[in-house]
């Protein structure tokens, strides 16, 4: 390696079909040296990571993958545009991954990628799956009949990865850029003859490749080279014209030809069995999982079986974690007891706040370690399949399910993840529904109130299937919405969905873990900067204005005279409550209590729904600092929980029940208080127009079902 290579840091892209292995290549080479943005521009995610081989610093852009370079959908148009270096810088080296078990089709993606005249290194997969269906390949003669370096990969083993290193430090070093031929047909192929002498002429250094995707694309496309000259545009406007009256459609002509020379090269690079196989476990397992009845029920114990877990394996440390934060709180709080007000804002603000959130995140790992585990070992693309026929009769296909199934970890990547669908009205229809599904915000809620009034009094397995309920809620009222959305207001159809199912294989596990470290470390970055804030703001909120050193004294003298021989602890209880009504956060609870009471929710929950309005991660703190206030059991400082269930209206009756606060918990699985999720969709659908009519469907579709839940116990005498 040269000293000057040595000393710039280059850009090498990942690029291939999807479920080609992309993923867990990009894991192997980055690590953890890994960093989340979004392309310029635009907001589909860019992933990014850093491999040092030697002395040499490398960015590694991870794009996202596609089947062909002739764009349909946004993602496909931004991996396009990041191979070509439009808004972004141009990559020094694409490593192309390549199915080994789906050679033809992933040729074709290559011969596009080949066009742009870029050194290119082939990452071979699925090596193993070949071989074990009995087939050989020729490495040699395929990286001759390609033109670069072909390195074979297993990659849930790691296989091949050195080899790998190696072959990208030698491309950055001394390119080797695609050398094969693609025949043309005679009619195509005189065109272009005929087109580059002519461009040729006019100043223009057209490549036989550039003449051809210009003959292939519209002439009036705003990236098209020919901008530069205008005088060409009618030359390749009469020869499309011409192939068309021939018989001959260009993009068809280019397509079969690429399809063509990718066939040749199977054919001349793998060996077939000589027996026939036998029916691969796969396909043996699919025919369970993939079918319309059986497959369902599966995937229901399975979503099941993941919220059990969720409920019952994070027990333990979630004990932990809180008496971590109570053991904080007994240690802090005394030597702050000289200064009353910073005692209340670090014990019952920042310690209660922060505490109440991370004492979550045991479930929130586990959650993203399912997820990551059945992506990696190809179920959740079956799940996709089975969407489909549930999404079909309202008007979207099971391409829709990868949103929405991103939007239970956030709304945002599920929302900007809508880029993969094929047209802007199921785009559009998919951004809408997608904050419906229950996000990793919402966990904590759901948690936090099932753990305090459902598991008590019918035990872990309703609370798991109330768990559970809560997440399908979302799912099931997304659907009769999307019907509405297409068949009223966007007027969608339905439109053919084609996805190729991977191998079942065992996942990797590092990348199973390196997924949910990232999802973790989002969280834990989130409570260490927004909730510290908010928590701060919302404490001062409910700290001040004072109640008066006569006031106070007022308070106790009453509560001694109606209430003979009580507690001097109740005593102090009842003065910070009067407090908590007298603050400003109070004020506010109170004068828009009576809207929610008809749901069952008093001026303190209603408050907490308001304060979680910028953000649903600080629904638990703010009922954290709001309950705390009036709890002044020392021993036990975190218990929000206890704290809930004590909680009283004016008349003593209790505040909350197991239907009141399944009716919460529904109110915050369907309303949509996230600013950021808002302010993506504006960027997606570029107009106020869309976040404005989510937030108000979903937040009168919220206020009516808690409503309704409420009424429902009251009726039965629940209440």
């Amino acid at each position: 390696m040269n000293p000057q290579s040595a000393r710039r840091s280059p850009l090498i892209a990942i690029v291939g079909n999807p479920n080609a292995g992309k993923t867990t290549l990009f894991n192997s080479l980055t690590g953890s040296r890994q960093k989340v943005g979004n392309y310029p521009g635009v907001t589909v995610e860019r992933v990014t990571g850093r491999l040092q081989i030697e002395d040499l610093d490398i960015e590694v852009l991870d794009i996202p993958g596609l089947y062909s370079l002739n764009a349909v959908s946004e993602d496909e148009k931004v991996a396009a545009d990041a191979i070509q270096g439009i808004g972004s810088p141009r990559p020094n080296l694409l490593v192309c991954v390549v199915d080994a078990s789906n050679l033809e089709r992933n040729l074709f993606l290559f011969s596009q990628v080949a066009d742009f005249g870029l050194p290119v290194v082939v990452a071979l997969t699925m090596v193993d799956r070949v071989e074990g269906d009995g087939r050989k390949i020729d490495l040699s003669r395929l990286a001759n009949l390609l033109g670069v370096d072909v390195v074979p990969m297993v990659g849930h083993k790691s296989k091949g990865l050195p080899e790998l290193r190696e072959a990208i430090a030698r491309n950055l070093d001394d390119p080797k850029c695609p050398d094969f031929e693609i025949a043309l047909p005679d009619a195509l192929a005189t065109k272009i003859a005929s087109l580059r002498e002519l461009t040729a002429r006019s100043g223009a250094d057209f490549s036989k490749a550039e003449v051809q995707k210009e003959l292939l694309r519209r002439g009036e496309d705003p990236d098209s080279n020919l901008s530069m000259f205008p005088e060409l545009f009618e030359a390749f406007a009469v020869a499309r014209a011409d192939l068309e009256k021939e018989g001959y459609s260009p993009p068809t002509l280019d397509v079969g030809s690429r399809y063509d020379w990718a066939g040749m090269v199977q054919r001349a690079a793998i060996t077939e069995a000589v027996e026939p196989q036998k029916r691969s476990m796969t396909d043996r397992i699919d025919a369970v999982l993939t079918h319309r009845v059986f497959g369902l029920i599966v995937f229901g114990l399975v979503m099941f079986l993941v919220f059990q877990s969720i409920y019952s394996f994070a027990q333990p440390l979630m004990d932990k974690i809180q008496a971590g934060f109570d053991w904080l709180a007994s240690i802090v709080s005394p030597k702050l007891a000289g200064v009353p007000v910073l005692q209340s804002m670090v014990v019952k603000g920042l310690i209660a706040g922060v505490g109440g959130v991370l004492v979550f995140l045991p479930q929130i790992m586990i959650l993203f370690f399912f997820i990551a585990l059945l992506e990696g070992s190809g179920y959740l693309s079956r799940a996709a399949f089975l969407m489909d026929k549930l999404l079909g009769w309202c008007g979207l296909n099971g391409r829709a399910f990868i949103p929405l199934l991103s939007s239970f970890a956030c709304a945002i990547p599920g929302i900007m993840a809508a880029r993969v669908m094929p047209d802007q009205k199921s785009r559009l229809a998919t951004i809408l529904v997608a904050p419906l599904m229950s996000c990793s915000a919402r966990l904590p809620v759901y948690l936090l109130l099932i753990s305090a009034f459902v598991e008590p009094k019918y035990g872990p397995l309703w609370a798991a299937v109330a768990l559970f309920a809560m997440h399908l809620l979302g799912l099931v009222v997304a659907i009769p919405i999307i019907w509405f959305l297409n068949k009223k207001m966007l007027k969608g159809r339905h439109l053919p969905f084609l996805l190729e199912l991977p191998p079942y294989q065992w996942p990797r596990w590092r990348d199973v873990w390196l997924a949910m470290y990232f999802r973790s470390k989002v969280f834990v970055k989130t409570a260490g900067t927004v909730i510290v804030l908010m928590s701060i703001v919302i404490w001062g909120l409910s700290y001040f204005p004072r109640l008066g050193a006569q006031k106070e004294a007022q308070i106790r003298r009453e509560a001694l005279v109606s209430t003979p021989g009580i507690e001097m602890a109740d005593v102090d209880k009842k003065v910070d409550e009067a407090q908590l009504e007298h603050s400003m956060l109070g004020g506010f609870g109170r004068a828009i209590e009576p809207a929610f009471v008809p749901a069952g929710f008093d001026w303190r929950i209603t408050t907490s729904i308001l304060a979680a309005f910028p953000a649903r991660e600080m629904v638990v703190p703010s009922m954290g600092i709001i309950f705390s206030l009036g709890d002044v059991e020392a021993d036990n400082p975190g218990n929000l929980r206890g704290a809930l269930r004590e909680a009283k209206w004016p008349d003593g009756k209790p505040l909350l029940n197991v239907w009141t606060s399944v009716g919460l918990m529904v109110f915050f699985a369907l309303c949509c208080q996230c600013m950021s999720t808002l302010a993506t969709i504006r960027r997606e659908t570029n107009s106020w127009k869309w976040p404005l009519f989510v937030f108000s469907y979903m937040t009168i579709l919220a206020y009516l079902a808690a409503v309704a839940i409420h009424q429902v116990g009251v009726w039965v005498g629940g209440i």
